[in-house]
């Protein structure tokens, strides 16, 4: 079995594209379709571990749940990771493989790509559907040369395309047709209709400018999709806003810094949601706010960010905030950073090097080049509540500081070894203050979201249940592209295409 290809491509970076692609996922589950998502390349600091033990990105991840599906490899085959403005991790089929500069990478596309044609070519003989997403824009005339990741891609299986554009930033129908003006006669052909994102107002206003460009291009406009408020949904890279209905009283205040490189960023959203928290991002040369709880987070550089925030300040506030009662909790490489020594010798995420920690737990790590990629389940000693996570990260802890364990795993998982892994992760400070860990996604579940919220000092703690927030929030973009994208249209246009192509 064959199954149909459709790939969504926009105009600029945050278009829409991850979230059409996701809305269109569980439409067509809605249908009967097996469908499962599809992104040739993508370049993101948040990412998930997969049901085959890869990692993916994060918003690959989401996809495949609005598929109905668990998180696969072959569903992102190339995923870059910045380390610097000028560099980044290449992770092939779900391991990293390498550190390369951007001119190294542009000469290596070519290698990538037999990577993303085998990924896509296993998905498209298991699913009637595959739903692409594209990266950027198809118009980066200097990322032309050996593209896998938009229209080299699209010309490579020789599927339709439908360009998204989101009108709420301005200029929708200059990017619309600016972006066909700037695409070769053959990726022009690929362009079978325009759906525009994110319309606040009266349809009847926009009316004529649709039909304008309908003429203009002999394009179709298949869809105007509203702008959703207060939609959740789990970033790709950027730090989305996010909206709650708060509770009237007092509230849990909760401090992240937004280092550098700041990855997997997504692990507070249950707590930027919460009606009882106020979760505040301090980026550079902001003041810092008095907390009850601050989450150092997981970094891609960790030493260059653990520097970062000396030179913030950062290590002065926290002996404050400690000294004053406060909670810490460090997550990846925010728990490296609670440590003595941080150990780059082999140069893994960035120049080779060392540096030392905020001295908060005895204990020292040393980044090596094999990633450590596991899902995880357990319980968090201290609370003695079940937790469930992921872990993504380079570096092997040690110290007596360690004694104290954070959690306890459950047994090993489905082919990894006893030698992988550990039954117990992270640490808990002698005074009960400080609590760090490598899991990814502690605050997920709701019985140890509010375990973690009562340690950190709220009284009378509501549950949250983030995870059915979510499967809301899919629901809720399936009925918006159900109701504004004509799906009939574009499925005849899909079966008229490869009708076409089977003659």
């Amino acid at each position: 079995m064959i199954g149909q290809t459709i790939m969504v491509q926009g105009t600029t970076s945050d278009a829409g594209k991850s979230t059409l692609v996701a809305a269109l996922c569980r439409a067509f589950l809605q249908q009967n379709k097996s469908v499962v998502p599809f992104k040739p390349q993508n370049m993101a600091l948040n990412s998930a571990v997969t049901i085959d033990g890869g990692e993916i990105g994060r918003a690959q991840a989401f996809q495949a749940y609005a598929a109905g599906l668990e998180p696969m490899v072959d569903m992102n085959p190339v995923l870059l990771k910045p380390t610097t403005d000028m560099g980044a991790q290449i992770i092939i089929q779900g391991k990293a493989l390498h550190q390369m500069s951007a001119t190294q990478y542009h000469g290596y596309k070519t290698i990538a790509m037999e990577a993303v044609l085998d990924s896509f070519r296993r998905l498209n003989e298991q699913y009637d559907l595959v739903v692409v997403e594209g990266a950027g824009s198809p118009a980066e005339i200097n990322l032309r040369d050996r593209d896998i990741a938009n229209m080299g891609f699209a010309e490579a299986v020789d599927c339709p395309v439908i360009l998204v554009a989101d009108i709420d930033r301005g200029g929708v129908f200059a990017h619309l047709v600016g972006t066909l003006e700037l695409l070769s006669e053959s990726e022009k052909a690929r362009v079978q209709g325009f759906v525009i994102n994110r319309f606040r107002g009266d349809i009847a206003l926009l009316q004529p400018g649709l039909d304008w460009l309908e003429e203009r291009t002999g394009t179709p406009v298949l869809g105007v999709l509203p702008y959703l408020h207060g939609l959740h949904i789990d970033g790709e890279d950027g730090i989305n806003p996010l909206q709650a209905d708060k509770n009237e009283g007092r509230r849990l205040q909760v401090v992240v810094p937004v280092l550098p490189r700041i990855s997997n960023h997504t692990d507070f959203d249950p707590l930027r949601l919460h009606p009882q928290v106020d979760c505040h991002y301090v980026g550079a040369g902001q003041t810092i706010p008095p907390a009850d709880l601050v989450v150092l987070p997981g970094s891609k550089n960790t030493i260059a960010d653990l520097r970062w925030l000396m030179e913030q300040g950062w290590a002065s506030y926290l002996q404050k905030h400690l000294r004053y009662g406060g909670k810490l909790i460090g997550i990846c490489g925010g728990f490296q950073m609670l440590g003595d020594l941080l150990v780059d010798e082999q140069g893994v995420e960035g120049p080779a090097g060392s540096v030392a920690g905020f001295g908060l737990v005895a204990m020292r790590t040393e980044l090596m080049p094999d990633k450590q990629l596991h899902r995880r389940t357990g319980v968090i000693l201290p609370l003695n509540v079940p937790v469930a996570g992921y872990e993504i990260h380079a570096g092997i802890s040690s110290g007596p500081g360690l004694q104290n364990a954070m959690i306890r795993f459950d047994g090993i998982g489905a082919g990894e070894s006893n030698e992988a892994q550990s039954d117990l992760d992270g640490v808990v400070s002698d005074d009960g203050k400080i609590m760090g860990t490598y899991l990814h996604g502690l605050f997920d579940q709701s019985n140890a979201l509010s375990a973690i919220l009562e340690w950190a000092g709220l009284e009378q703690v509501e549950t949250m249940d983030y995870p059915r927030l979510r499967e809301q929030q899919i629901e809720r973009l399936a009925r918006c592209v159900n109701e504004h994208l004509d799906m009939e249209r574009l499925q005849q246009m899909m079966q008229s295409w490869y009708a076409v192509r089977a003659k």
